[in-house]
Formats: structure tokens, sequence, C-alpha cells
């Protein structure tokens, strides 16, 4: 629920030790500077403050929903997306379905087609940007994140933004993937608020 730019990071007391004594000249595997500021409160260098206030919430929201909920809810998302691919008549990346995701679906463009192309006519008309292919993949999928601060309401609209992005496109495909995507959200419904 955070946009790039923070970190965690865990080291031993050995990988500490074999730091201290590392000989070549160094700045980002160097732990000095951190765990000494630290100590007092502070970073060695200018924090990425609002990304730490953001942590900050995202933690709450995740303490408020529950792990278990979050994982049930973005696992729910996948079945609802894939069915919307289905549907298209177009394939994903995954083929094992021990293999697919819950925050992630990676969808094949029919041959011929560049899935690059069709991102940028979609952020162009929609403001929604999808996730390019990556290494060999370039141009041939594009990704559809499922995940984080997410509802059905969001998820149905970024399905909404893929279906007429196609025809905007032209990319050959069958119409109805978003309400199977609907009708696989209904199925599977969440308990009803309290």
């Amino acid at each position: 629920m955070l946009p790039p730019g923070i970190s965690f990071n865990a080291i031993s007391e050995k990988a500490l030790a074999v730091s201290k004594a590392a000989k070549m000249p160094r700045a980002y595997w160097d732990w000095e500077p951190m765990l000494r500021d630290n100590k007092a409160g502070f970073f060695p260098y200018t924090p990425s403050t609002n990304i730490l206030y953001g942590l900050r919430e995202a933690l709450l929201m995740i303490k408020d929903e529950g792990l278990d909920n979050i994982v049930a809810r973005h696992e729910r998302f996948g079945r609802a997306t894939r069915a919307a691919v289905k549907a298209w008549g177009l394939d994903i990346i995954a083929v094992n379905p021990a293999e697919y995701s819950g925050v992630l679906t990676a969808v094949v463009m029919p041959d011929g087609r560049d899935a690059d192309v069709f991102r940028q006519i979609v952020l162009e008309r929609f403001d929604m940007s999808l996730g390019t292919g990556l290494g060999k993949l370039k141009g041939k999928i594009f990704r559809i994140g499922h995940l984080g601060d997410l509802n059905d309401l969001t998820l149905a609209g970024t399905l909404s933004g893929v279906e007429m992005g196609f025809r905007l496109a032209d990319v050959p495909h069958k119409v109805g993937g978003v309400m199977a995507a609907l009708e696989s959200l209904a199925a599977e419904s969440l308990a009803p608020m309290s």
C-alpha cells in the first residue's frame, strides 16, 4: 500500500562483524552510520518521512482488517481477475494453478499486439497504469495488480479500464470479462459487514 522507497533489512551479528572488518570502501552496505544515528532516534540522511507515515497507516490498516482476511481478499480478487482474462479469451503467464497469484495477474497479449502500446493507450485515456512485461516478456504481456488497499469496486473499475482499452487499441478479445469477474466476486462475496 506504499509507493517504492522503503525497505527493511536485518543483519546478523556475524554479518555485522564481517562488515566492520571489510576494507573495501562502500556506502550502501555500511551499517555503522545507521546503527549509530538510530540509537539517538535519527537517520544518517534525510528520511522519507512521508513514506514512514504511510507505513504506519498501512500497518494500522493491516491490523484492523487482519492478515488472514487480507490474504483471503487478495486470493478472491485474483480468482475474479483470472475469470475476466479467461472470458476475454486470453491467457495468463502462470499455467500451474498452484502458482496463481492473489496479488498480480500477468496477461498474454494476442500475437502481433504490443502490450506496451496497449498500456500507453489505457494510461492516456483512463489515467490507469498497468504493469509492463519484464525482460523477455516486454511488449508481450501486461500485468494487472490487485493488491493493497483495493475493494470490489476498484477491481471492477480496473478490469473495466482493461476491457475498454482492448476496444480502443483494437486488441482481439471476447467481451464479457468484467461481467465474469463480477459474477466471480458475487459468488464468493465476503460475509456482510456488521
